[in-house]
């Protein structure tokens, strides 16, 4: 199957939902695109990964939790808490995922090293962040961090998938518990859906498992 249409769909779209969110075009174009390109990815994702059904699930739901965060967030207010859930529902079926074939905490120097990044945000930002929203924040900040850290086990593309989620959550964070960041869509989406793009990308074509059983 070729993936290049579906690879030019997502960039158009996610350029489209950016150019939304940074104010180049109407802002309700973003209620357009954002789902979109994130359901795009689902597309793309899910024939991919039928060497390891497991970890094709579990990613599969995943994806599908994070629309359902991306819609919740199209509201700011009133979506982050349940956007915040979602996301993290995310990271558990991600976290699920890469432990289909891989066994748990592989790889200790990563969750070392993702402990630190998770501290340092947390360091960062806590006087910014709300009371109310401390405990889920910090509930969160440790599954994405845990998240990152079994995905680096799992291989480079995960592990760049991973890595970037984290890098954009804190960017996201950084806007709006810290100070407003410049094209802030651009950074935040563009680090987002790349994540996730990589993520999907982790799982084998099918065409890819059959030239394997061959050889």
């Amino acid at each position: 199957m070729k993936t290049w249409p579906w690879r030019v769909a997502v960039v158009a779209s996610a350029a489209l939902a950016i150019a939304a969110g940074d104010g180049w075009i109407a802002s309700h174009w973003l209620f357009v695109f954002k789902p979109l390109t994130t359901l795009l990815i689902i597309a793309f994702a899910w024939p991919r990964g039928a060497d390891l059904p497991g970890r094709r699930r579990w990613i599969r739901i995943g994806l599908v939790l994070s629309l359902a965060g991306d819609v919740a967030l199209l509201w700011p207010v009133q979506g982050f808490l349940p956007g915040l859930l979602a996301f993290l529902l995310a990271h558990l079926a991600y976290i699920a995922a890469f432990t289909r074939g891989v066994r748990f905490a592989a790889r200790p120097a990563a969750f070392a090293a993702y402990a630190l990044v998770a501290g340092a945000i947390l360091w960062a930002l806590w006087p910014g962040i709300p009371e109310a929203l401390r405990i889920p924040v910090l509930a969160y900040v440790a599954c994405l961090a845990t998240m990152a850290a079994q995905a680096a086990a799992v291989g480079r593309v995960a592990a760049l998938g991973g890595a970037l989620f984290v890098c954009s959550d804190a960017l996201l964070a950084t806007h709006k518990f810290a100070a407003p960041l410049p094209l802030s869509a651009l950074w935040i989406l563009a680090t987002y859906w790349t994540a996730q793009g990589l993520i999907a990308a982790s799982m084998r074509r099918a065409d890819e498992v059959t030239d394997s059983v061959r050889t």
